[in-house]
């Protein structure tokens, strides 16, 4: 049974059959852009058969008190929205914060047993798939268990802390090794996972696409008059979560030094807080301290849909980041015609593979960093093939890698007796 406003299969498609996504990072109406990598993916696959989602959220009774004086810590969400035709469920489970962490997994199953046994009875027998090893792998294992469903686990990035982190490390093996299936958004993630004595085998690579429908240029100078940039200037953009992560400030450390290599740049700063946290004060105080109030824009976050416009009056992205699975935005950013400048780090080397991408500097070298902006500002680049190279990877191989792997997944699965 599907529900009558879910899209019905495309004819000739590949029957997967109904998929629970299971991820606790996921768009909602009080944080419209977490997790929209996953959404881009996963509403993709629904051609192939029903498909609902389950976002579990921390929650703890006295979490109210925190909210006083950190705003954006664990927004409230609606228990339940309808996404583009798809039903969204936020169950909340018991997280305390900051202690504990290696019983999140735990309660997670426990706590949306119930909705995903109340699922399966009206959906009937479908896939688990769930994203990021722990908590979210972790629990959709045990549910598995429980109800006698396949379960598919795609790694995204957070495993390279997890992997370095004791009590972590063992929750994140234990869940790629109890999946019937595992993903990885970059081969880095899947060498680390093997490094740290995980079963490398049954990881398979499949990374994300690009919509070039969504994402494509318009002319720089009307995007630079809609922004009130300068036509002749040279723009770095950056889009992100406002988080330590991303490198924000390590970009802007960079820019007096620019500016005194005679370049007249301007950095636009796409984004805002994030469930990873805020430090958008932190960086207006950093503009102000170096005196760069007119050259920092800060656009606040982007809807998807208004993303390419800004992307088009910048002449290079940069992501100084301290960690990343596969970032979605390098793709986008090269649908808009823009090099990539970035870190050594994750995944983003297979994304940015070939010097006309972009450049990719080690992480935490300034000089690096401040170097290849400048280079990237002064190079002619080929506008071409960065479109090209876009254009090669949008999302259409990779959900048929996708879909093929549910069906190879259920195909070789021996049926489970659900626990009552």
């Amino acid at each position: 049974m599907k529900p009558a406003d879910a899209p019905a299969m495309a004819q000739g498609t590949r029957e997967v059959g109904p998929v629970f996504v299971y991820s606790s990072l996921f768009p909602n109406a009080a944080q419209p852009n977490a997790g929209l990598f996953i959404r881009e993916r996963m509403f993709r696959v629904r051609a192939h058969g029903p498909m609902v989602v389950v976002s579990p959220q921390p929650w703890f009774p006295f979490q109210g008190l925190i909210q006083k004086f950190r705003p954006g810590y664990r927004v409230k969400t609606a228990h339940h929205e309808i996404q583009d035709g798809t039903e969204v469920f936020f169950p909340r489970f018991l997280a305390l914060p900051g202690v504990l962490r290696g019983l999140d997994g735990w309660s997670m199953a426990l706590c949306t047993w119930p909705l995903m046994r109340r699922l399966k009875r009206r959906f009937g027998e479908g896939i688990v798939d769930a994203h990021f090893a722990y908590p979210c792998g972790k629990a959709a294992t045990l549910l598995g268990r429980w109800l006698g469903l396949p379960v598919s686990i795609t790694l995204r990035g957070t495993e390279t802390r997890q992997l370095r982190t004791p009590g972590l490390a063992e929750q994140v093996l234990r869940a790629v090794r109890d999946a019937d299936m595992v993903v990885s958004v970059a081969d880095s993630l899947k060498r680390l996972v093997r490094d740290a004595g995980g079963e490398a085998d049954k990881i398979q690579v499949i990374g994300n696409g690009v919509d070039v429908e969504k994402f494509s240029p318009i002319e720089q100078a009307e995007a630079r008059r809609r922004l009130g940039l300068p036509v002749d200037a040279k723009v770095l953009v950056t889009v992100g979560g406002l988080v330590e992560r991303k490198g924000f400030h390590r970009v802007i450390d960079c820019l007096p030094e620019i500016i005194a290599n005679d370049v007249d740049v301007h950095y636009v700063i796409i984004g805002g807080g994030s469930p990873e946290g805020d430090m958008s004060e932190q960086l207006r105080a950093q503009v102000r301290t170096l005196g760069l109030e007119s050259r920092v824009l800060f656009t606040g976050p982007v809807a998807p849909a208004q993303l390419a416009e800004k992307l088009s009056a910048a002449d290079v992205f940069v992501l100084s980041t301290r960690n990343e699975g596969w970032a979605n935005v390098f793709l986008e950013a090269m649908a808009c015609g823009l090099p990539v400048v970035t870190t050594d780090v994750g995944g983003n080397a297979e994304v940015v593979c070939r010097p006309e991408l972009g450049h990719i500097v080690p992480f935490g070298d300034h000089d690096a960093l401040r170097d290849a902006l400048i280079d990237s500002l002064d190079r002619p680049w080929s506008r071409e093939a960065i479109l090209a190279y876009a254009r090669d990877n949008t999302w259409d191989n990779r959900i048929d890698q996708l879909t093929a792997a549910f069906v190879a997944m259920r195909a070789k699965r021996k049926p489970i007796v659900e626990h009552r």
